[in-house]
């Protein structure tokens, strides 16, 4: 009996020290999501650049899945990077920006992870539904490369589409 009690208290000991791992912090709760995004649109109009807003929480494993997928691949963080300003913005029971996000259209609306790109001047431009760039218990590269190159500041100019008369 000793042995079984011995064995199952050490069990419960590898089971909470497995539970108790810090989780990815990917999003910060206490963060000014509001001053971040200003921010962000102000860098963005002096390099010539679209906002981009990664909208999740740490709670959340297809917002920390995505987080990695994306920022964790050289070739996907150097193209987000040369084309937007990244801003993590936090929904959680915590802090849920509820007034960026209705300025934003509520794109919540969608669940989580959400992306939404602003143009250089804060003008909404494009809200993602992120399940549309998943596949299977992942996420398609080549779903989310198209996505950022086909929303970049270069790709909505006017001078740069194609005169298809």
């Amino acid at each position: 009996m000793k042995k079984i009690l011995m064995s199952l208290t050490f069990i419960l000991l590898i089971v909470c020290q497995i539970t108790a791992q810090e989780k990815p912090q990917v999003y910060d709760p206490g963060a000014d999501a509001g001053a971040e995004v200003a921010e962000a649109i102000q860098k963005a109009a002096k390099e010539q650049k679209h906002v981009f807003l990664f909208i999740g929480g740490n709670w959340c494993p297809w917002c920390v899945r995505l987080n990695a997928f994306i920022f964790d691949d050289p070739q996907l963080d150097s193209l987000i990077h040369a084309n937007y300003e990244v801003v993590k913005v936090n929904y959680s029971k915590e802090n849920k920006n509820l007034e960026l996000l209705k300025s934003l259209d509520a794109p919540q609306r969608f669940g989580f992870p959400v992306l939404v790109i602003l143009d250089e001047n804060g003008k909404l431009v494009h809200t993602q539904n992120s399940l549309y760039l998943e596949k299977e218990k992942s996420y398609d590269r080549s779903r989310i490369w198209e996505f950022l190159l086909g929303w970049s500041y270069a790709a909505v100019r006017p001078e740069n589409h194609k005169d298809y008369k």
